[in-house]
């Protein structure tokens, strides 16, 4: 009884492994939100405490008159009514980050409420973590509105990362459809954490746009290009050197040029591929995992699962017309075989066979009288022949081999 007691306990804190990024984002808004605060007020405090001093020894010495005065001290109130609009949506956005790690610290709190895993209260808390990890997959693989809408039926908007993976999607889509503008503006706004990326974002469209430019073959468009490299590309020179002196090299390599890497650099292709490094740039920047959430939970229970029979060329008789068997087993499925070929075996302390285990001459290792049984019932066998009931193949009895457990 204590056994399945301790079998049953819920072990909150192995739950939580998969969900890190539930707290993470929240924080990692928060802080970003918090940093735009402190340089627009930064910004201002530059512009205004010179302004209005300059304004005041202008006044006391009589350099301006009245007029000139309050005409420097509108613009001043002017520039300061922009500051108190920008700081109220900022703290609007605050408040929607402090409601959105609240509802998720509650959500999470209730695992400690939960006694053991045969509670329903955990099935219910189960079913919550199912929609959410559904709803990050549907927004990785770009279907927006569909998981808008099950966030919305599921009362999860909260706990699920909409907006952000709904920009991400837009400005990844625009960089498939050739244009650069939504990437750059993101670039700007998040100038200061780029520094830290280990991606070369910004240097890859700025490079696209010198393509582009390159591409269009006139001459005005060619000196624009190499004003642009001049003025975008010239400062990575320490650490991308090798890919500006490639973009040299396109001044003298027409659009069809068949040499690489010149080829390579005109290849359409190269949308696609800013389009990807945009993700993964973005996803880095704010802590987010690589692949969906629905993957990183699969793949725990797909290696508890796996053995190396489940990516043989038999798996099924599904794959295999002359296998006798069914395999039920997750891992051979269609859906799920690909994901977990590169997984790790499981380790299994404890094996289970046969009493009296024989050996075919194709490798495979069967329970003496289960293979017999089975060849029986097949009943076309002539007598003296056994059917691997896996691979179809048939031998006789006298191929089969004794195995002896170590």
């Amino acid at each position: 009884m204590a056994a399945e007691l301790t079998s049953t306990k819920l072990n909150a804190e192995n739950h939580l492994l998969l969900d890190q990024p539930l707290l993470k984002l929240p924080h990692e808004l928060a802080r970003r939100n918090l940093k735009s605060v402190q340089r627009i007020v930064e910004r201002e405090k530059e512009y205004v405490l010179p302004a209005l001093k300059e304004a005041a020894n202008a006044s006391m010495s009589n350099e301006q008159t009245p007029d000139q005065t309050l005409a420097t001290l509108d613009a001043i109130i002017f520039r300061m009514q922009g500051l108190k609009r920008k700081m109220e949506h900022l703290h609007q956005e605050e408040k929607k980050i402090y409601n959105q790690s609240k509802r998720r610290i509650q959500h999470l709190e209730q695992l400690y409420q939960i006694p053991n895993l045969t509670d329903v209260k955990y099935d219910q808390w189960s079913r919550v973590r199912l929609d959410r990890l559904v709803v990050d997959h549907m927004l990785r693989s770009g279907y927006t509105e569909s998981a808008q809408q099950l966030a919305r039926e599921k009362d999860i908007e909260n706990l699920v990362d909409l907006n952000v993976f709904i920009q991400c999607q837009r400005i990844a889509e625009s960089l498939r459809h050739g244009e650069t503008k939504d990437a750059l503006q993101w670039c700007s706004e998040n100038k200061p954490a780029l520094k830290k990326s280990q991606y070369n974002l910004e240097f890859e469209l700025r490079l696209q746009q010198y393509i582009e430019m390159i591409r269009a073959g006139d001459k005005t468009k060619v000196m624009e290009a190499m004003a642009h490299a001049k003025k975008y590309l010239s400062s990575y020179i320490d650490t991308q050197s090798a890919e500006i002196l490639r973009a040299a090299g396109l001044l003298a390599f027409p659009p069809d040029t068949k040499a690489e890497p010149y080829k390579s650099m005109y290849a359409f292709d190269r949308w696609a591929y800013l389009s990807d490094l945009f993700i993964r740039t973005h996803h880095e920047l704010l802590s987010l995992p690589s692949r969906p959430l629905m993957h990183i939970a699969l793949s725990a229970g797909l290696s508890a699962l796996k053995t190396p029979s489940c990516h043989s060329a038999y798996t099924s008789s599904s794959s295999n017309p002359h296998s006798t068997t069914t395999s039920v087993c997750p891992i051979c499925s269609t859906e799920l075989n690909e994901l977990a070929r590169n997984l790790p075996y499981a380790h299994h302390t404890k094996s289970s066979v046969e009493s009296d285990p024989i050996v075919l001459p194709n490798g495979r290792i069967y329970g003496l009288h289960r293979l017999l049984d089975m060849s029986k019932k097949v009943g076309s066998l002539e007598t003296g022949k056994v059917k691997d009931p896996t691979t179809g193949e048939i031998f006789n009895e006298s191929d089969m081999k004794k195995v002896y457990i170590m």
